[in-house]
């Protein structure tokens, strides 16, 4: 049997893990505070889930903090998220280069203010050499739009005759997504209760291992990461093969 081609099957430690970081409105609500605050405090959870992933060895995070359905909020809720972006970009980004993040933006960026959309390049350019841990930041991105992107790129490479139709297939398509370099996430977490992925790298989690928690994000800590880590230690992945077969594989 061909170990090689199959995802990895140790579950000790995910190497990719995708969060979906909901509950700040509702975790304001319970504080009687308007819902920026709960934004506001959310940026601390994402601070300690960096350094935890960090401390673990984990090689890459990446966070859902805006989708493209987003826009459909209220006008001043969506400028203070924008202004919040840019104020956390300008915080957060030498901390992040000199622990060896290297920080990216997937998503639509061109919807962007001129001056975030500035910020964010001037952010990536000074931590693209890092290699401790790629953190990735959703924003103005949803999964069909990832693939949508992908098609156009890939129908426009046929165009110029770069490639044939024909050589189409999973891998190459794949290799146009975002993130397309990085394994795919091994472990899915999404706060606040809800038990949907929400248009969210809808191609890359097709054999991610999926984890809920009624936990707000403003409240997710080192110990609610450490329950999710747990669950997935527990978990036996398949890949279509039988469980015989992956116990097999891990000992061999």
């Amino acid at each position: 049997m061909d170990v090689s081609a199959v995802p990895s099957i140790d579950n000790r430690l995910p190497r990719h893990v995708a969060i979906i970081m909901d509950g700040n409105g509702r975790w304001a609500k319970q504080r009687f505070l308007p819902r920026t605050a709960g934004h506001r405090a959310g940026v601390g959870a994402v601070r300690k889930t960096v350094e935890y992933c960090l401390a673990k060895g984990i090689g890459a995070l990446t966070l859902f903090a805006f989708s493209s359905e987003n826009w459909r909020r209220p006008v001043q809720e969506v400028s203070l998220l924008m202004e919040l972006f840019i104020a956390t970009l300008e915080r957060e980004t030498q901390k992040l280069h000199e622990s060896g993040v290297r920080l990216r933006v997937i998503g639509e960026r061109e919807a962007f203010a001129p001056v975030l959309q500035d910020k964010i390049a001037a952010s990536e350019a000074l931590t693209q050499g890092n290699r401790r841990l790629d953190l990735n930041i959703a924003a103005n991105y949803g999964g069909r739009w990832d693939i949508v992107q992908a098609a156009r790129r890939m129908a426009e490479a046929v165009g110029r005759g770069e490639m044939r139709a024909a050589e189409i297939g999973e891998a190459a398509f794949a290799s146009h997504l975002a993130l397309a370099e990085l394994p795919e996430p091994d472990l899915f977490i999404r706060t606040g209760g809800e038990r949907r992925i929400s248009n969210f790298l809808l191609w890359q989690l097709a054999y991610t291992e999926l984890y809920f928690t009624p936990v707000l994000w403003p409240d997710f800590d080192e110990k609610v990461l450490d329950l999710a880590l747990e669950d997935y230690a527990g978990r036996q992945r398949r890949f279509g093969y039988t469980g015989e077969q992956v116990e097999q594989f891990s000992q061999a």
